[in-house]
């Protein structure tokens, strides 16, 4: 069986990173967009890094275009937007695919370990994703494809993927996982 330092996955500036570089860390993978609804977390985001970063924990940026044509820029755009806007200062990887065919394995893996329970129904965008995951994907509640941009999921310190949080969970739940793991 896998486990999360199985993986490797390449950086902004074409460099392999092997998961192994993050044992014994807590890590937050995450896959995100820069024109998206959900583009703000980077915010949330930065502000956990900083606070944990001293006590292990990193977060790990996997750009995706898959839903909605959200992140169409190149690596280097993104990660210039999200350094300029938000002053992301965690580690940026290559844009990948997260779902289909050419999902990057490493995504193929999460999935595997936490599939998909459902959307934050007391978040304001909760009805609009529904809607449209319905429309799409009616089966959608039955497959563990990432839903949308931001999706995340925490790792601890020994490899173990120990939740998913959808796009539209309380940033503030995701900080106490953190918090909790480290």
């Amino acid at each position: 069986m896998s486990t999360f330092y199985d993986f490797e996955a390449e950086d902004v500036r074409c460099e392999v990173h092997k998961m192994e570089e993050y044992r014994g860390k807590v890590v937050l993978v995450v896959n995100s967009a820069t024109e998206c609804g959900f583009t703000p977390q980077y915010d949330d985001l930065q502000e956990i890094y900083e606070k944990y970063q001293p006590d292990g924990f990193e977060i790990l940026d996997f750009p995706c275009n898959q839903f909605a044509n959200q992140a169409p820029g190149t690596n280097a755009e993104i990660t210039a937007f999200c350094d300029a806007k938000f002053g992301i200062t965690f580690k940026h990887f290559a844009k990948i695919d997260v779902n289909g065919e050419n999902a990057h394995p490493l995504y193929k893996f999460l999935k595997e370990q936490q599939g998909f329970k459902g959307f934050d129904e007391s978040h304001p965008l909760t009805p609009m994703l529904k809607s449209m995951m319905e429309r799409k994907c009616p089966d959608y509640m039955e497959t563990s494809d990432i839903k949308w941009n931001f999706t995340k999921f925490p790792i601890d310190r020994e490899g173990k993927v120990v939740a998913r949080f959808e796009p539209t969970a309380d940033m503030d739940t995701v900080d106490e996982k953190i918090a909790e793991l480290l």
